[in-house]
């Protein structure tokens, strides 16, 4: 798996997401219960990853969406 997005914005998160399971791209979102350890102020971003195969799909989708992949 590829690290596709790193957002601490969950809004952008849960649209990436959408669009991604709109593509028929799988993913998997880490550092979900990172918020338990930073006490939820949202310092730390999230990630999504994404298999290797989909990867530049995935990005296509992303950035024609006018999202930030934050790398």
């Amino acid at each position: 798996m590829k690290e596709l997005l790193r957002s601490n914005d969950p809004t952008v998160i849960a649209f990436a997401k959408a669009l991604l399971d709109g593509e028929d791209i799988r993913w998997f979102e880490g550092d979900v219960n990172m918020s338990v350890l930073e006490g939820s102020i949202g310092i730390l971003p999230r990630r999504l990853f994404v298999r290797t195969q989909d990867l530049f799909m995935a990005e296509v989708v992303l950035r024609d969406n006018d999202i930030d992949l934050g790398r």
